[in-house]
């Protein structure tokens, strides 16, 4: 099978009138914090990476695309780009792109990311006709890096300072070094940041072109309020043209960047957000795989008024279905929680027992018993709150990080721990 690389409106200027792309919003967690970025994800008036207005599973992902591609018929190229980063969430990411592969063998595939956790994945990237990947590369210095990254998580370690860009760049540029090897086409963005890395780039683009880059993109920060660089002016018209003149002695310049969203649908600047976002917002409402029928929530509650218990110490879930028409919870019954003890095989019991539920909402859950419950299709959502209020927002789409436990939110109205612990 060939699949055409002329239709990738990113990496081709010319085709960027004539082609749309479709990013899937898949892949929530970071693995690095940049001191430039404050994800949103339910803001519609920025134009931005980061920001996406749901956050979708694999399959309720394909759900979205088969509606969107019925809507813009032109889309060619099915992307992942956050809003955080595809590989710090790769079982999503892969699942995803098996998935697209498998309905659409005629489709592009690419993704975005900032290096750091590709290595593992690129046989199979390449296995799946990953033809575009495009990997962020602010500084091929860590003592510039460490200006620009407040802390990398990679393999369960946090690093800070001159480790944590130099661990980042090692492997972005390995990363960038085998995708080459395996015949992907390359792009590296690179984020001009006045005062900070703008007289740096014109070294990232020499370097990157040695290792095979095929297309530079000078992207112009963008100030984002809450962050460490919100003071930081953004880069003036002529600097980056400038930038870009220089930059141009070693590769190709992308100069048509939107700076889409992690949502961006259609040909670029001609999106139809309203219509398109209704979509999405749809599909974010369905079971974790849509096919399946759940037609409840499950909750645990001390008292049946609360969800204020702990996983591991409910006896019995209080499963609720959901009157459209007066737009309430209505609670169906009560079952009985399997025994305590039995490690994996306890969370196996349960996913069976609520097997009909899209959702639980506990008041606390260990990583184990949330990877079987989320692995037989069911979310899983660490609340405090009112159950009548979470069981709702999980029903009709509606907001709930007001709900959420400080620890496990990452929603833009939240304050980070700066830890490097990740979203939950």
């Amino acid at each position: 099978m060939t699949i055409s690389i002329e239709k990738h409106p990113c990496f081709n200027d010319s085709s960027r009138h004539t082609f749309g792309r479709i990013h899937l919003p898949i892949a929530p967690k970071c693995n690095i914090q940049c001191n430039y970025c404050n994800r949103k994800f339910d803001c519609m008036n920025e134009n931005r990476p980061g920001v996406t207005s749901k956050v979708l599973s694999p399959h309720q992902a394909l759900h979205y695309l088969h509606k969107a591609v019925e809507l813009s018929p032109n889309i060619s190229v099915v992307g992942i780009a956050g809003p955080g980063d595809p590989f710090a969430n790769p079982e999503e990411t892969m699942e995803t792109l098996r998935l697209v592969r498998e309905h659409y063998p005629d489709m592009l595939l690419c993704v975005a990311t900032n290096g750091l956790n590709v290595l593992p994945y690129i046989d199979e990237l390449a296995a799946l006709q990953v033809s575009h990947v495009t990997i962020t590369i602010n500084a091929v210095d860590p003592e510039i890096g460490a200006e620009i990254y407040a802390w990398v998580r990679h393999r369960k370690k946090v690093y800070r300072d001159t480790n944590a860009a130099g661990t980042l760049l090692e492997n972005q540029l390995e990363a960038l070094r085998r995708l080459k090897e395996k015949g992907v086409t390359a792009k590296v963005n690179c984020i001009i940041i006045p005062g900070v890395n703008d007289r740096h780039v014109v070294e990232v683009a020499k370097t990157v072109s040695e290792l095979g880059a095929d297309i530079f993109n000078c992207l112009p920060y963008y100030k984002t309020t809450e962050t460490v660089f919100e003071n930081i002016p953004e880069p003036h018209p002529e600097l980056v043209t400038a930038i870009q003149r220089e930059t141009a002695r070693y590769l190709p310049q992308m100069k048509h960047c939107a700076r889409c969203r992690a949502d961006a649908i259609g040909i670029i600047g001609r999106e139809n957000i309203d219509e398109i976002m209704k979509e999405l917002q749809e599909a974010a409402k369905l079971p974790m795989r849509p096919s399946e029928n759940r037609s409840f929530v499950a909750v645990t509650s001390m008292e049946g008024v609360l969800i204020n218990q702990h996983l591991g110490e409910a006896d019995r879930f209080l499963v609720y279905a959901f009157d459209e028409e007066a737009q309430t919870p209505v609670l169906v019954e009560s079952r009985p929680a399997p025994p305590a003890g039995g490690g994996t095989m306890r969370w196996e019991a349960v996913a069976s027992l609520l097997g009909d539920c899209r959702a639980l909402l506990v008041n606390g859950a260990g990583e184990a018993p949330k990877k079987v419950l989320h692995k037989s299709g069911m979310e899983v959502y660490t609340l405090d709150g009112v159950i009548e209020e979470g069981v709702t927002g999980v029903f009709s789409g509606k907001d709930m990080s007001h709900l959420m436990r400080i620890s496990q939110m990452h929603a833009c109205k939240t304050n980070c721990s700066g830890t490097g612990g990740g979203c939950g």
